[in-house]
């Protein structure tokens, strides 16, 4: 083999392993894990850097749940989960509107949980995985004066049709907010319909977010 094709054949190699390192290294950081605890390093550094706001404008939670989280969130997956069987009796133009008023409830849900956040320890472990599209997070919040920690495990999802994973449940301490809101809606949605529902969770998302007294 002559210098110039040995030099040629090394050039491709090392392009093709470039290549593979590259893909390796995205693979890695789109993980479930590193996603998490990118999201949480970026939402808890802003909750801080904005403190004086918060405390004045407790609703402005609201804002950092929109750009911080709201993006790793599946939210028509975890929508459909939540109307189960009913999905299929309801028009494509009744699910958008459900799912996005479903989109402002758990922005809501998640800035109003994060009112009880006082500079505990955030600990995130390793995604424990479930096949090749699903895994889990446990995301533990390390608490003051001795008290046992609080235990936060994300639900995660190969999405389909862009795979990307995205969270569609959090379950804090053993309780699933999808299965609680499909057990607190079921009758709802079962004797008025999808359009009742959804009044129901639009009217639940406007809440105003507010600090403990």
């Amino acid at each position: 083999m002559s210098k110039f094709s040995i030099r040629n054949w090394l050039a491709k190699l090392l392009l093709v392993m470039t290549a593979l390192f590259a893909a390796q290294s995205l693979m890695a950081a789109d993980s479930p894990y590193t996603l998490t605890q990118q999201a949480a390093d970026k939402l808890f550094g802003d909750m801080k850097a904005n403190q004086a706001k918060i405390k004045q404008t407790p609703d402005y939670l609201r804002t950092l749940v929109r750009q911080d989280l709201m993006p790793y969130v599946h939210v028509n997956y975890a929508g459909s989960l939540v109307l189960g069987k009913s999905f299929s009796a309801t028009t494509a133009e009744q699910r958008q509107k459900f799912f996005a008023a479903f989109d402002k409830f758990i922005e809501q849900a998640y800035a109003q949980a994060l009112t009880l956040y006082s500079d505990q320890e955030i600990q995130v472990q390793k995604e424990q995985l479930n096949g090749d599209s699903q895994a889990t997070v446990r995301v533990r919040l390390i608490q003051k004066n001795g008290q046992p920690p609080l235990n936060l495990n994300f639900q995660w999802r190969k999405n389909s049709k862009t795979g990307q994973w995205q969270v569609y449940d959090m379950v804090a301490e053993g309780v699933s907010m999808v299965e609680t809101k499909k057990q607190e809606w079921g009758a709802l949605l079962r004797k008025e319909g999808i359009d009742a529902l959804t009044a129901r969770v639009e009217k639940a998302a406007s809440v105003p977010v507010t600090f403990g007294k």
